[in-house]
């Protein structure tokens, strides 16, 4: 299996969201825990808890958000 672009799950304050997920997504994220688990050793993360860690990689890693924020500033 090639490396998985996230690493392991951080705990930390959340601010509470509500989001509706299609069926389809849900389940991808369910693999995507039990994928993480196997390749880091830790325990499979419940899909909640992979949202925050997705997004946030998604947005460090998109050169035209990077690049506006850098222009903006803070």
């Amino acid at each position: 299996m090639s490396k998985l672009k996230l690493g392991p799950i951080e705990d930390d304050t959340p601010v509470k969201i509500t989001l509706d997920l299609p069926a389809s997504l849900h389940r991808d994220l369910v693999d995507y825990g039990k994928a993480l688990a196997a390749e880091t050793g830790g325990k499979v993360a419940e899909p909640v808890k992979l949202i925050a860690p997705m997004l946030a990689r998604f947005m460090d890693t998109d050169r035209g958000f990077t690049r506006g924020r850098k222009h903006r500033g803070p």
